[in-house]
């Protein structure tokens, strides 16, 4: 990808060495990076659990878990995408379940452009994520400012007999006056009278 200013950190799990190489080699460092490799579900299970990645490719079976499970607990705890190689004479029930948890699916064997295709697809489903979890923190914050802000005018009605609109525009006034967000002024009251 030209001119991106970040690179997609991949988790490659197969318990054969084979498939980490060519995986390597497949993906370009100047798109992805790091590509570390995990040789079980256990071993990825722990590597995840100090890391976060974008990408989780896994070559099923793994020695220790079909990948399945791996894959489901990953979608269910985490913003990474996750894609499974699974021999195509079972890919159809291995699709039908994946799916249901947010998981890709490619059939084995296949192609290096049928892998990248469907590598990049992971990469545009993982942006739109990104996207959605940073608007979800925003509204979090905003509902938090509210909670603070609203918090501190029920002390100043409370404390000083206020009504809510004095107490309003008292927090506004003393966030513009002392050049500090409503959130820090509210914070300020609350630590003063509570």
């Amino acid at each position: 990808m030209l001119f991106r200013d970040r690179t997609y950190s991949v988790l490659t799990v197969s318990g054969g060495e084979k498939f980490h190489r060519a995986t390597k080699a497949l993906l370009p460092p100047s798109d992805y990076w790091p590509v570390d490799c995990a040789m079980s579900a256990a071993q990825a299970r722990r590597t995840l659990s100090e890391k976060e990645y974008d990408l989780l490719l896994i070559n099923t079976p793994l020695p220790d878990d079909f990948g399945t499970a791996l894959a489901s607990d990953v979608c269910a705890e985490s913003g990474t995408g996750v894609l499974l190689f699974v021999k195509s004479d079972v890919f159809d029930d291995v699709y039908a379940e994946v799916v249901e948890f947010g998981a890709m699916a490619i059939a084995l064997p296949t192609s290096s452009q049928m892998v990248l295709q469907t590598v990049r697809g992971l990469c545009a489903a993982r942006e739109r994520l990104l996207r959605v979890q940073e608007k979800q923190e925003t509204v979090e914050d905003k509902i938090n400012e509210i909670r603070i802000v609203n918090r501190a005018k029920w002390l100043l009605i409370e404390c000083l007999s206020m009504t809510e609109e004095d107490a309003h525009r008292y927090i506004d006034k003393m966030a513009m006056d002392q050049r500090i967000t409503r959130r820090q002024a509210a914070e300020d009251i609350i630590k003063t009278y509570k």
